[in-house]
Formats: structure tokens, C-alpha cells, sequence
């Protein structure tokens, strides 16, 4: 899709969709709309649009950046802990890897 050939009110529907669509536990979402959208946000002319479409873009990044915080604070207490953690963290594991008893 081409984003210079669509209307303003389109890009800020799409722009708002992907947003939204973050909140589904989909934060490639967010990635696709900031990557996407952060031209027609921050380097084009001004058109009546824009405002929102950059607000939109900010609150992606933002939840994208925390998102990733997140996750990786997870992955990193999960693997430092699993072994200590016995039969739950078996239980939380798709594969028990071998290692410490």
C-alpha cells in the first residue's frame, strides 16, 4: 500500500487502527505503525491530520518501548529463577531444558 496515494482521513484511520490494534497483544502493531507512519508524522508539510496522526505515532512508540521493557525483564527473571523454582517453573516451560537439578 502506497501512502502517498491515500487521502489524509484514510492514513489517520489506518494510523489509528494499527494503535489500536497494539492493545490486542499485538505490539508488532505498534512497530509497523511508528516505522510506517513516522514520515507522514514528523517530515511532511502540516495538513489538518497530522496532530493526531503524530499523537497516535507517540503513544505506539511509547507502548512499544514498554512492551519490550516488559518482555525482557520477564525473559531475563524467568531464566535466572526457572531452575529455583521447581515444578512451576516446569510448569511454565514449553521444554524443560537440562541443566542444574
Amino acid at each position: 500500500m502506497n501512502l502517498e496515494r491515500m487521502p489524509n482521513e484514510e492514513k489517520l484511520s489506518l494510523c489509528r487502527r494499527y494503535y489500536l490494534g497494539g492493545f490486542a497483544f499485538l505490539p508488532f502493531l505498534w512497530l509497523v505503525n511508528v516505522l510506517w507512519f513516522f514520515k507522514e508524522a514528523f517530515l511532511k508539510p502540516a495538513y489538518t491530520e497530522q496532530q493526531q496522526i503524530k499523537s497516535y505515532i507517540k503513544k505506539s512508540a511509547m507502548g512499544l518501548i514498554v512492551w519490550v521493557a516488559v518482555l525482557t525483564t520477564w525473559i531475563t527473571i524467568f531464566q535466572h529463577f526457572r531452575a529455583q523454582w521447581g515444578e512451576v517453573g516446569d510448569y511454565l516451560s514449553f521444554t524443560i531444558p537440562l541443566g542444574t537439578s
